[in-house]
């Protein structure tokens, strides 16, 4: 497994990742993947809080971001949560996930994932405190994985986050992994599109300005 590393250390809007296949690899030890789910958050926080600033705001984080087993263990907005899931709560402004989905992913994918998951569902955060809405959910999780490749692109161009060998692969891998099935209507209720656009919209957002600037623009 590479690492993907915080240079220096670092139910409305969900993923809904039961796309992916099941596995059952040789887990990686269960501290080495809390400290990447530990810096995958820190570097997000650190980019969008830059990010608010330069622009004359203010970022407000996420209360909390936590793992769950089963899903009596929460709720959000009235429901319960769901297995083989990682999602952004808007009524509770925090961002949870299904331990042991997560960790078989990455386990099967690599660190990468962590950071790729972290950073697409805190764009849903983002969005929701910028007053972003869309008609179409498939429009909604496309921007977030544009911003999700804004956040990693720049992170990694700002040599806040290190990309190592392999780690492009990773990622692109988790796209692939969490596209809609081909039978998946793109109006579909929960529809996050396909591995293609999915991939798309990521790359979109991670390549960067002529400018220097943040890449977040091409994603708003």
């Amino acid at each position: 497994m590479s690492v993907f590393r915080r240079v220096g250390c670092l139910v409305s809007a969900a993923l809904l990742l039961a796309a992916c296949g099941g596995s059952d690899p040789a887990s990686a030890p269960a501290d080495e993947f809390d400290s990447d789910v530990t810096d995958a958050r820190s570097s997000v926080e650190s980019y969008w809080t830059s990010f608010f600033e330069s622009q004359g705001g203010q970022f407000v984080p996420v209360e909390d971001l936590f793992a769950y087993d089963e899903p009596s263990d929460g709720e959000c907005g009235g429901e319960p949560f769901v297995l083989n899931n990682a999602f952004f709560c808007p009524s509770g402004n925090f961002i949870a996930y299904d331990v042991n989905f997560v960790e078989g992913q990455y386990d099967t994918i690599g660190d990468a994932f962590v950071y790729y998951l972290i950073g697409h569902e805190y764009a849903h955060a983002v969005q929701d405190s910028l007053g972003i809405t869309h008609q179409l959910t498939i429009q909604h999780e496309l921007q977030a994985d544009c911003m999700a490749g804004a956040y990693l692109g720049d992170s990694v161009r700002g040599e806040a986050l290190l990309l190592e060998d392999g780690d492009l692969d990773e990622l692109l891998g988790s796209l692939a992994s969490v596209g809609d099935q081909p039978d998946v209507p793109w109006f579909a209720e929960g529809a996050h599109g396909s591995g293609a656009q999915r991939t798309e919209a990521f790359q979109q957002g991670s390549r960067g300005t002529s400018s220097g600037a943040s890449s977040l623009g091409t994603c708003l």
